[in-house]
């Protein structure tokens, strides 16, 4: 088991450059990622079950036109946490709040709450 903590800035810029597969490359096979926002509040978010459905989610975020940053990244063998600013070209913003498991430094298991500004 990895104890140590995983580079981060091979997240960021994949998250930031806009790369799926760079980002799906972070989760295992069998990673659940389970998503909290306005359309999907806790009694009813969206989960995603392998690498199939979190691919499927990056290929559709990463294709948007959207700016991404990370802010307030922290690891450690056992997880990681981090802040992601996101702005449109309309100028809305979402921020997502991301608390990971990692399993031999990758994802598998994650909780995304996101807040937007409409």
């Amino acid at each position: 088991m990895i104890t140590t903590a995983p580079d981060l800035n091979t997240l960021q810029q994949a998250i930031e450059n806009r790369d799926a597969a760079a980002i799906v490359a972070w989760y295992t096979e069998d990673a659940v990622v389970t998503l909290v926002d306005r359309d999907h509040p806790p009694a009813n978010p969206t989960i995603l079950t392998g690498t199939t459905q979190i691919s499927a989610y990056y290929t559709d975020i990463c294709g948007r036109n959207i700016d991404h940053e990370l802010d307030h990244i922290v690891a450690d063998g056992t997880g990681l946490a981090y802040v992601q600013l996101c702005r449109y070209p309309d100028g809305a913003r979402v921020t997502c709040a991301t608390v990971a498991e990692l399993s031999e430094g990758r994802i598998s298991r994650q909780t995304i709450v996101q807040a937007w500004d409409n």
